[in-house]
């Protein structure tokens, strides 16, 4: 039976102290070995079970058996070099030393199907497994080789694809593709963007979501919404493409943005994951908070295509804030599905 309003995480969870240093993106492991691997699927239960205890609907893996959403599946791939690294501008807004594509790429065998077959083990609920989207993998590179931030697109969307369907064989119900970089190249997202991403998403039975989001709740994301203005219209770009894509959800931030809900009206006929969690404060948000603003978007999607979210991933909080929100996400979801029924 489908859950009306059902709640949703849009992606990474806090990881425990003893796993990796909280707070931080990118954070190193605390642990080797045999124990490292012990220590993922420990935190992957851990995550799993508070979901659940807190009214999570689709459960993901909370991303905690990887160290970022985009570069520990490119550290995976043949024709990346880890080591030369170069420092590059990501999506036009702070610097990061990155890994350099110096030959052909190509994917030699699954990087998460593994973790996803355990995930797949700890619940009989709907499970998400997100992905990075091909024009933010290419905007977390520095390109030695193609030369071409289309070629080398394609390039991923291939790989991409080939990941999502062995996902999709171990049991995922829902793919996620992390599109951030869809709100800062909208030239390329119309030219070959929403195309890309359809490729990876070709020929799939699991549900598609495109994740669009202003970024981490860290400074250089913050201080770059400072300067965007008294209303945030970048999806107005993206969102008529999309709308015609093959994409299944679209994924949104929302809560305490500038963000207007009327826009959510340009992806009418598509499902809306609502950021309704506020990533970028650690003040909790009350249920009757998130229930105004879920109540808010049904002016535009209507109520069977409608999933509560958070903003995007809670990494850099600290991990009884984060688990607090998604209390507050499920608290709010019921009171307006009490409202609907």
């Amino acid at each position: 039976m489908n859950t009306l309003l059902p709640v949703a995480s849009v992606g990474s969870l806090p990881k425990p102290s003893w796993l990796a240093k909280p707070e931080v993106l990118w954070s190193p492991w605390e642990l080797e070995g045999a124990a490292l691997v012990d220590g993922k699927q420990d935190a992957l239960r851990i995550a799993v079970q508070e979901q659940r205890n807190r009214g999570v609907d689709i459960i993901s893996d909370g991303e905690q058996t990887r160290q970022h959403f985009v570069t520990t599946f490119i550290e995976h791939l043949e024709g990346v070099d880890f080591e030369n690294r170069e420092t590059v501008r990501i999506r036009d807004r702070y610097d990061a030393s990155v890994p350099t594509v110096v030959g052909a790429v190509s994917r030699k065998q699954p990087v998460f199907v593994e973790d996803a077959k355990f995930l797949r083990q700890q619940t009989d609920q709907k499970i998400k497994w997100a992905l990075p989207g091909p024009m933010t993998m290419i905007d977390t590179l520095s390109d030695r080789h193609y030369k071409s931030r289309e070629k080398l697109a394609w390039e991923f969307a291939t790989i991409l694809n080939q990941e999502a369907k062995e996902l999709e064989a171990a049991g995922v119900d829902i793919i996620q593709f992390d599109e951030p970089a869809f709100n800062v190249f909208f030239d390329d997202v119309q030219d070959w963007g929403v195309a890309a991403l359809e490729r990876a998403a070709e020929g799939l039975g699991a549900e598609t979501v495109v994740h669009i989001c202003y970024g981490y709740g860290i400074k250089a994301n913050n201080d770059w919404k400072a300067t965007l203005g008294a209303e945030w219209r970048q999806y107005e770009k993206t969102f008529p493409l999309i709308q015609q894509s093959s994409i299944d959800i679209v994924s949104l931030e929302s809560q305490h943005s500038h963000v207007p809900m009327d826009l959510i009206e340009l992806i009418r006929g598509k499902k809306v994951m609502l950021g309704a969690i506020d990533v970028a404060s650690e003040v909790i948000e009350t249920p009757d908070e998130v229930a105004d603003t879920l109540r808010k978007a049904l002016q535009f999607v209507d109520a069977d295509k409608l999933i509560a979210s958070t903003n995007c991933g809670m990494a850099p909080l600290p991990r009884d804030v984060a688990y607090g929100k998604l209390s507050a996400l499920s608290a709010g979801a019921a009171i307006l599905r009490a409202e609907l029924s």
